[in-house]
C-alpha cells in the first residue's frame, strides 16, 4: 500500500505517541525488557508544534499512521526527539523517509550540530544514525527506585528555591544552561514551568546559585544542571529528596554513565538500572557530568 509522508497536524500527535509507546514497547519486549512504555499526553509535542510546526512528520498509509518522526532546535543545536515506524511496517523504507524529511529541518534551521538518545541495544537504529554520521558519545542508563528507600536517605542537600516565571529567573537558567550545555534552552524551560505536574527548583551554596532541578508528580528527575561537577552529588540529592516528598512510589531518573557523582548518589539512594541508553551526536558538546537530562525526546 501506497504511505504519503506530511507534515504533522496538532490534532494526531496522540495518536502518533501511541504509535509510538507501541514500537517501544515491541523492541524492549523482544531484547526481554518487558513494555518499558505508557502513554501519556502528547504534551511537549504540542509545545514544539506550535513553536515549529516543521520539525514534526507522519507516514500515513490507508489513512492510518505509521510513522512518526519528532525535532527540535535549540539556537543551531537540532536534536531528534523520536523517530518510530509500526512495527508491521519496518523494513519498506518509511523510517529512511522520515529520518530524510527530520534532517531537512535541520539543515533548514542552520544546524550546527545534531544529537538524539536511544536505546543502547537497538544495533540496527544506532547503525543507521552513524551512517549520517552521528556517533555514540557516552552511555545513559534509567535508574529508579522505590519512593521510601529514598525518603529513608539522609546525606547533604542543598538550599532550594522555586523556580519562577521571570525574567530573571529565566536569565538565571540561561546562564546554566549556556554553561553547561552550550546553548540556551529557554522556549523548553517555558514549557516545563507551564507544566502543572512539574516544579522546578533552584540550587543554592551559601548564597550562590549554583543549579536548577526538576521534578514531577510522578517522581521523576530532571533535567538538572549544575555549575560544577562536584555539586552534582548534592544537587541530585536534594531532587530526589524533593520528589521522594510529593507522593509518588517511584523515583526514577536517567543518569549519564560519565557522571560518576550522580551514579554515586543513586546508588545510596537504593536506585537501580532498569535499561540503557546511548546518547549519540554529530559533533562533542555539553559535560554531562553536570547535567542529567529529562528523557529521551527532551533531553
Amino acid at each position: 500500500m501506497p504511505t504519503t509522508i506530511r507534515p504533522a497536524r496538532a490534532d494526531e500527535l496522540q495518536a502518533a505517541e501511541a504509535l509510538v509507546v507501541h514500537s517501544i514497547n515491541d523492541l524492549t519486549r523482544r531484547h526481554g525488557f518487558g513494555a518499558m512504555a505508557s502513554l501519556r499526553p502528547a504534551s511537549f509535542q504540542l509545545f514544539s508544534h506550535r513553536d515549529d510546526p516543521g520539525g514534526l512528520w507522519v507516514a500515513e498509509a490507508d489513512g492510518e499512521i505509521v510513522g512518526f518522526a519528532f525535532s527540535w532546535v535549540c539556537g543551531t543545536f537540532w536534536f531528534l526527539a523520536e523517530l518510530f515506524v509500526s512495527p508491521d511496517q519496518q523494513g519498506r523504507g518509511i523510517g529512511d523517509a522520515l529520518l530524510k524529511r527530520t534532517f531537512d529541518h535541520a539543515s533548514k534551521a542552520g544546524a550546527q550540530n545534531k544529537a538524539l538518545i536511544t536505546f543502547a541495544f537497538n544495533t540496527v537504529s544506532q547503525g543507521l544514525y552513524i551512517r549520517h554520521g552521528l556517533y555514540p558519545r557516552l552511555p545513559i542508563y534509567f535508574y529508579k527506585a522505590d519512593a521510601k528507600a529514598v525518603r529513608q536517605h539522609g546525606g547533604e542537600t542543598l538550599r532550594h528555591v522555586e523556580i519562577g516565571d521571570t525574567d530573571e529567573d529565566r536569565e538565571q537558567l540561561t546562564q546554566l544552561d549556556t554553561s553547561v550545555l552550550g546553548f540556551s534552552r529557554d522556549k523548553h524551560h517555558r514549557f516545563l514551568l507551564g507544566d502543572t505536574s512539574t516544579r522546578g527548583a533552584f540550587l543554592y551554596a551559601n548564597a550562590a546559585c549554583i543549579g536548577y532541578a526538576y521534578f514531577n508528580s510522578s517522581g521523576h528527575v530532571g533535567p538538572l544542571a549544575v555549575s560544577e561537577p562536584g555539586l552534582m552529588g548534592p544537587g541530585l540529592a536534594t531532587a530526589l529528596k524533593l520528589a521522594a516528598e510529593g507522593g509518588a512510589s517511584d523515583i526514577s531518573a536517567f543518569l549519564p554513565g560519565t557522571g560518576e557523582a550522580a551514579l554515586s548518589t543513586a546508588a545510596a539512594h537504593g536506585m537501580r538500572i532498569t535499561f540503557p541508553m546511548v546518547l549519540l551526536s554529530a559533533r562533542e558538546f555539553g559535560d554531562f557530568s553536570r547535567y542529567l537530562p529529562r528523557h529521551p525526546g527532551f533531553m
